[in-house]
C-alpha cells in the first residue's frame, strides 16, 4: 500500500505470520474444543489469548511503514514510544530473503538486510508480497553499490549456478559430524538399556529429554537450513539459496567477506569431503520461525570436494596464497597431536593459517579486514622460544592465528603484516 512521501506498509497478513509458533500455538488451544463439540464461546481464556496476541499484531503493523530515502532504507516502527530507524545501503554486508513455512502458504516473504559498520544491525521488512521482494532486492543491492535503478526495469536473472549439495551427501555428512555421532550414541545408549531394563530407559529418557530434544533440535536445523543448497555466481554477488521448511535466498556481495574456513572432520577426510563458511560483519538478531543462520556463519558449502571448495574460494578470494610454512619441530614438545596440522602463508592482501588436532581448520583472512594484531607468548612458548601472532576481524566467529612459530619469526610476521594491511586500507580509501 502506498503512501504520501513514499512510505509503504508491510502486507496485512504480517503479523499472523510473524507470531509464527503462536499463531499454531492458538490453533491447537482451540482445537480441543472444536473436536468435542464444544462451542468455541466457551473456550473464554483461550479465546482472550487470542484476541489479544492478534490485537497486538495488527496494532504493530499498523504503526510500521517504510521506505527507501536517497541511499537509506527508513523504517519506522512504535506506537508509545516512536522509532525512526536509518539504515545506510553502503554498509549492507548481505541481502537475504527468508520464507518460514507459514510465510511460504500465503505467500509473504521477509527481506533482511545484514549491516556492517559499529552496530552491525539488521534491518528487517517482515512481510513483504512476494512478487515484490525480488525486484525490492534488486534495487537495495543497486543502491548499495552507487548506481541508480529504475523501478521499472526488469529484475536481471543472469547467474550461474556452481553447486548443489546432494540431498543424500548431506544427511551422511550429518550422521558422521560431532553432533550426529553424539546424537547416535544417545539413541543407541537409550535403545540398549531399553532391551536390558525398560524401566531404567524410562527414567533416563523423562530426566535426558532435554537434552535429547536439543540434540534433535540442532540436527534438524542444520538439515532444514542446508538442505539443496544452491551457489550461484551472479553480477552482484554470491547467491545462496536452501533450505525444506524455511526457504532462504541470501546475496553476498563482493568485498564484504570479512573471512573464510575450510573445516574438515577426522572422519570427513576419509571421504575427501569439506565444509566452507564465511564470516559477514553484523549481527544477525532475528528470531522465530525462519532464522535464516544464527550466529556470524554462513556456509556456502554445507560438504563437498575440496576441489570444489577450491573453486568457490577463488571467487571469494582470488588472491589467496597458494603456499605455506610449516611450524619448528621443537612444536612437538608442545603441541604433538596439533604440530601436523599447524601452517600458514600470506600473499600482499591476504593470510591463510591451518590448525586443529583431530579436526583441520583453515582460515583465510583479507587483510583489507583485519581489525587488530597481537603477539602472545605463553610460559611454555618462551621456554621453547615459540610465539603466536593473532589476527582479528570485525567478524566474531573466524580468527587467523600463526599459531606456534619461532619468536623471531613472529616478530617479522607482525611487522610485515602491520605494514601490508596499513597499505591495503589505505590503497582500498583512496579506490
Amino acid at each position: 500500500m502506498s503512501e504520501a512521501d513514499g512510505w509503504r506498509r508491510l502486507h496485512p497478513l504480517s503479523p499472523i505470520v510473524r507470531g509464527g509458533r503462536a499463531t499454531i500455538a492458538i490453533a491447537i488451544l482451540l482445537l480441543p474444543a472444536a473436536l468435542r463439540g464444544r462451542s468455541l464461546s466457551d473456550s473464554y481464556i483461550q479465546l482472550a489469548i487470542a484476541g489479544v496476541l492478534t490485537g497486538l499484531g495488527f496494532v504493530s503493523w499498523l504503526v510500521t511503514r517504510w521506505r527507501i530515502d536517497g541511499d537509506d532504507l527508513q523504517i519506522e516502527t512504535g506506537l508509545v514510544r516512536r522509532q525512526s530507524l536509518r539504515f545506510p545501503l553502503a554498509q549492507v554486508q548481505a541481502i537475504d530473503i527468508v520464507r518460514p513455512g507459514l510465510a511460504r502458504l500465503v505467500r509473504v516473504a521477509e527481506l533482511r538486510l545484514r549491516m556492517g559498520g559499529a552496530s552491525g544491525a539488521t534491518a528487517r521488512l517482515a512481510y513483504l508480497p512476494e512478487r515484490e521482494v525480488e525486484p525490492l532486492r534488486a534495487r537495495l543491492l543497486a543502491l548499495a553499490g552507487g548506481e541508480r535503478h529504475d523501478p521499472e526495469a526488469p529484475v536481471a536473472a543472469e547467474e550461474r549456478v556452481l553447486a548443489t549439495v546432494p540431498t543424500g551427501r548431506l544427511v551422511a555428512s550429518i550422521l558422521i559430524s560431532d553432533v550426529g555421532l553424539f546424537a547416535e550414541a544417545v539413541l543407541t545408549a537409550l535403545v540398549v538399556t531399553a532391551i536390558v531394563s525398560p524401566s531404567a530407559a524410562a527414567g533416563a529418557a523423562s530426566g535426558g529429554g532435554v537434552w535429547i530434544l536439543g540434540v534433535v533440535t540442532v540436527v534438524w536445523r542444520r538439515f532444514n537450513q542446508e538442505y539443496r543448497l544452491t551457489v550461484a555466481e551472479a553480477p552482484d554477488g554470491l547467491r545462496l539459496r536452501a533450505g525444506l521448511i524455511a526457504l532462504t535466498a541470501e546475496t553476498i556481495r563482493p568485498g564484504r567477506v570479512q573471512a573464510v574456513r575450510m573445516v574438515e572432520p577426522l572422519l570427513w577426510r576419509a571421504l575427501g569431503w569439506c565444509r566452507l563458511e564465511v564470516d559477514l560483519a553484523g549481527r544477525q538478531r532475528g528470531k522465530g520461525e525462519g532464522q535464516a543462520q544464527r550466529g556470524q556463519l554462513r556456509a556456502v558449502l554445507p560438504v563437498g570436494s575440496r576441489a570444489l571448495a577450491d573453486e568457490l574460494l577463488d571467487r571469494i578470494l582470488p588472491d589467496r596464497p597458494r603456499e605455506t610454512s610449516q611450524p619448528p619441530r621443537r612444536v612437538l614438545w608442545k603441541s604433538p597431536l596439533r604440530y601436523h596440522m599447524l601452517s600458514w602463508g600470506r600473499t600482499d592482501t591476504c593470510v591463510v593459517t591451518t590448525s586443529g588436532r583431530l579436526r583441520r581448520a583453515t582460515s583465510w583472512v583479507p587483510l583489507v579486514k583485519v581489525q587488530s594484531l597481537r603477539r602472545v607468548q605463553g610460559p611454555v612458548q618462551r621456554r621453547l622460544r615459540l610465539a603466536s601472532v593473532h589476527l582479528d576481524t570485525a567478524g566474531r566467529s573466524v580468527h587467523a592465528t600463526l599459531r606456534d612459530r619461532d619468536a623471531a619469526e613472529a616478530d617479522r610476521a607482525l611487522a610485515e603484516l602491520t605494514a601490508l594491511a596499513r597499505a591495503v586500507r589505505r590503497s582500498g580509501s583512496r579506490g
